[in-house]
């Protein structure tokens, strides 16, 4: 930076004047002053930031566009609004219980280090690293994903020499080929956009944004179809080549409603509104039948980009292939500052509808005050209307407290918060009640016959679990007991269809979050129990591992794999719910959801 420093100076009170011109008209249209690293450095700092990120280089700006923007969205203006806080206000805590925690944290990050340098040495520039094997995967693109997502954790855990090294390895990435056929336009938002978004929000590195904005061209591609409505499983070759797209007919809810966060992101630091449009036009729709669903206020987990059609489906839920939609309505309000209202008016009618639809209070001994988040099907049958809740809980969905404590604190919605801690207490119960403690992908509970009735009844639950091996819930009970010992079925679920543990983040996700909007000291205890119970199970002589199923008796057999999200989110989240509560801060910070940090809008 001294060169250009050295440069600027000559020019003289002209060109200082001109340069305060250019920073406030920017401010007025783009809110630079909230934009986190570029506003804190020298304004000639940000100017050469910006003209180095005006590249023609880039291979997908190269390419024609077939169906350009006729009238681009502009950013949203205005100062941003001073929004409820959400982090609760810590008091002092003893010397012990501060020597726990930083002890808990180091043992956090000697796992996330261990696992870096397994990685680094095995895999480095992989998308993943076998942990068994010590092999490598490619399935995002063969672009290096581990290593994208692990950026921001690498500065956030202050290993800073490991991150300039991560940094100067992500700068050589290529993004004009791939190895894949198909490439997943969502999942390469979260990580690799996401993931150089969030490392550059924290470190100010220019490479990080030019990176950024180089995915951001690529897949700003999959938007260049008839309607502007984008294409989630992308043909890679044939937009490389230049070729015309048109959107599906079919894609999932999540990989359409969820890119919002990063497009926006990248439009508020580089100034151009072009992402922000994109993502903008398929909010307009989601917005326009909300209330037309089939289910009023929720969309359903599939939706038709081609005709703009996403009212059709008849399944509802939070949980997966709809999750992030969801997750990304209170978080977009928080991330510029309340300056789009209608995200906040989605988000609220959305979680009407599945409070009162989608979760449920399952029969478990001793009738612990929790909630668990299920799939509902709308059935229409001689002109009447069913809503059958199927009673099937996931890990994945445990994402759902911690969105609901965001969006309680933000809208101030006691009843979000009070579900929001039934939900992450159903997650940490439902870690308890598994043999290792640790919960499952899918499984499986009898509901309670009210929220108010709800004490264990043996009988019941041995009935369900009859009905769920489609027998007749009349059978002898010593049938279900075959069944329970056959499945290792724990008292309260009554079927357990998928056993693996993945190495997913989801709830010690909401547990972090609910611990920064609440501060309740137990939740750090459930944090470390979890953390000891994932150590010491899915640990390999390299990292760590999946696990295929985690009913058994006996040690849990482990799977080849550690997806990326292990270093990006789980581990992070582990190390942050130990750390100072102002280490990345909700008040001004706003997860995407694969954990990656970015800037919030603030007045």
């Amino acid at each position: 930076m001294i060169p250009r420093r050295r440069l600027w100076f000559p020019l003289g009170i002209a060109t200082l004047l001109l340069l305060f011109y250019y920073s406030w008209t920017a401010q007025d249209q783009y809110q630079w002053t909230d934009l986190g690293k570029p506003a804190q450095g020298p304004q000639e700092e940000h100017q050469a930031d910006a003209v180095a990120l005006d590249d023609d280089d880039y291979f997908w700006r190269k390419l024609p566009t077939h169906y350009p923007v006729q009238d681009m969205k502009p950013l949203p203006t205005g100062r941003p609004l001073a929004l409820p806080k959400i982090q609760t206000t810590f008091g002092k805590e003893s010397e012990y219980d501060r020597a726990t925690r930083k002890e808990r944290q180091q043992t956090v990050k000697k796992a996330f280090v261990r696992c870096w340098n397994a990685y680094k040495d095995n895999a480095m520039m992989s998308d993943e690293l076998a942990p068994i094997s010590g092999t490598t995967k490619d399935v995002f693109g063969g672009w290096g994903a581990t290593l994208v997502d692990s950026l921001d954790t690498l500065w956030i855990m202050g290993l800073q020499e490991e991150f300039e090294e991560a940094v100067t390895a992500a700068a050589g990435i290529r993004f004009e080929s791939t190895s894949l056929t198909t490439v997943n336009a969502f999942e390469t938002t979260i990580r690799y956009l996401g993931g150089f978004l969030a490392a550059y929000d924290l470190s100010g590195d220019p490479r990080l944004l030019r990176k950024a904005r180089e995915v951001g061209d690529m897949l700003y591609k999959t938007f260049d179809t008839p309607n502007r409505m984008p294409i989630s499983r992308w043909d890679f070759d044939n937009a490389a080549q230049g070729g015309k797209q048109v959107a599906p007919e079919m894609a999932l809810v999540a990989e359409v409603g969820s890119l919002c966060m990063e497009f926006t992101r990248l439009s508020l630091v580089t100034g151009d509104p072009k992402w922000y449009d994109a993502t903008e036009r398929i909010k307009e729709v989601f917005e326009e039948q909300q209330n037309t669903t089939q289910l009023p206020g929720m969309w359903p987990i599939t939706v038709n980009p081609k005709d703009k059609l996403f009212n059709v489906d008849n399944t509802f839920g939070l949980g997966a292939m709809s999750d992030s939609t969801y997750e990304y309505l209170p978080k977009m309000h928080a991330l510029v500052g309340g300056l789009i209202p209608s995200y906040q008016t989605m988000y609220e009618e959305s979680m009407r509808t599945a409070l009162k639809y989608n979760v449920f209070r399952p029969m478990v001994p001793d009738a612990p005050d929790i909630l668990i988040s299920g799939t509902v099907r709308v059935e229409k049958e001689g002109g009447k209307v069913g809503f059958n809740l199927e009673h099937q809980g996931q890990h994945l969905v445990c994402f759902a407290g911690g969105m609901l404590a965001v969006g309680g604190k933000l809208f101030e919605n006691a009843e979000h918060l009070e579900a929001a801690r039934k939900l992450v207490d159903g997650c940490i119960w439902t870690y308890k009640a598994m043999p290792h403690g640790i919960m499952p992908e899918t499984f499986v509970m009898s509901p309670c016959k009210s929220d108010k009735e709800c004490e264990w009844d043996e009988l019941l639950w041995k009935r369900a679990v009859l009905r769920q091996a489609d027998l007749n819930d009349l059978a002898a009970v010593d049938e279900a007991d075959s069944i329970i010992s056959e499945q290792r079925l724990p008292k309260g679920f009554t079927k357990i269809p998928d056993t693996r543990y993945i190495l997913r983040p989801e709830a010690i996700e909401s547990v972090f979050i609910l611990y920064r909007v609440t501060g309740r000291t137990d939740l750090l205890e459930s944090a470390w129990v979890m953390f000891e119970a994932i150590q010491k199970h899915t640990r390999t002589t390299l990292a760590n591992a999946a696990l295929s199923d985690v009913t058994v008796d006996s040690r849990p057999p482990k799977i080849d794999s550690m997806e990326s999200f292990w270093m990006g989110e789980t581990l992070k989240y582990f190390y942050l719910i130990f750390s100072e509560p102002d280490l990345i801060s909700l008040d001004e910070w706003v997860f995407n959801t694969e954990a990656h940090a970015f800037k919030r809008l603030l007045p």
